[in-house]
């Protein structure tokens, strides 16, 4: 491996020396997430009116039981808001602790997935907000819940579970990223993968049950996209193992004809 191929700076460095880059990015991170928290806590109604929307589409009120109450569904939510959309500076910090001590090609190997994370999960955001959501409110309410009982939504129970659920489709999201990334650079494989298929659909549904309402209708709904995701990504992976053992292929034939076009008398260095 040539020397341009290398880290950045090959020195090693002191371990006080990673503690103070560790905090310098857990600073940028926190005072990252301390904006977006001021920024969403300032929007706090436009921001509650949009997301109690598909509530109110339903015909159903959301309302408040007391005093403060609404003043602590702000700061959860602008809190919990503040995770979702820094999401983002937060792995950009992770990156830029860990990428100095990555070789040029790993960081060539990285970059798709630093792409597809943040899209990944902003995905699996919307969808839940603008697909599901609407379903499980239809179903909880309108079709399990008999008409005799009036239909009446408490602020802080409502957006505990939308929240609750948008951060779990969102991170739902992540998997396919996450295990095609561990088979690019060899922790898995997809043959393991395969063997382990049992496994994951209980995973799926103990993952789906922690992350989610206690409800049967969330939890199907969280526990199928994680099980497509890795049927997905056994597949995104077995694509990326042929293609890497057509490489070794092609190093290992033209290492063989070097050695065959050499003169006899030549060594191999």
């Amino acid at each position: 491996m040539s020397a341009l191929d290398g880290p950045e700076d090959d020195k090693p460095m002191p371990l006080l020396d990673h503690l103070i880059e560790l905090r310098k990015r857990l600073v940028y991170a926190l005072l990252g997430f301390m904006a977006v928290f001021v920024a969403c806590f300032s929007f706090a109604r436009p921001i509650f009116t949009f997301l109690i929307q598909p509530a109110i589409t339903d015909g159903y009120k959301v309302i408040v039981l007391d005093i403060f109450e609404f003043f602590f569904v702000t700061v959860k939510m602008s809190a919990f808001l503040a995770l979702i959309v820094g999401f983002p500076l937060i792995a950009t910090q992770i990156w830029a602790f860990v990428a100095p001590g990555l070789y040029r090609h790993e960081k060539a190997a990285f970059r798709p997935f630093l792409i597809a994370t943040p899209f990944m999960f902003y995905a699996g955001c919307a969808i839940m907000y603008y697909v599901v959501l609407p379903y499980v409110i239809n179903f909880m309410l309108a079709l399990y819940t008999p008409e005799e009982i009036e239909k009446t939504l408490r602020a802080s129970d409502y957006l505990e579970r939308v929240l609750q659920l948008v951060f779990a489709f969102g991170f739902a999201f992540e998997v396919p990223v996450l295990l095609v990334l561990l088979v690019r650079v060899g922790i898995v494989s997809t043959a393991g993968l395969r063997a382990k298929r049992r496994w994951a659909i209980v995973i799926a549904f103990v993952v789906a049950a922690v992350l989610t309402p206690p409800d049967v209708v969330s939890q199907f709904a969280l526990a199928v996209p994680l099980l497509l995701f890795y049927e997905i990504s056994i597949w995104i992976g077995s694509m990326i193992e042929k293609k890497r053992e057509q490489e070794e292929k092609s190093k290992e034939a033209a290492s063989t004809e070097t050695a065959v076009d050499k003169p006899p008398g030549e060594s191999p260095g």
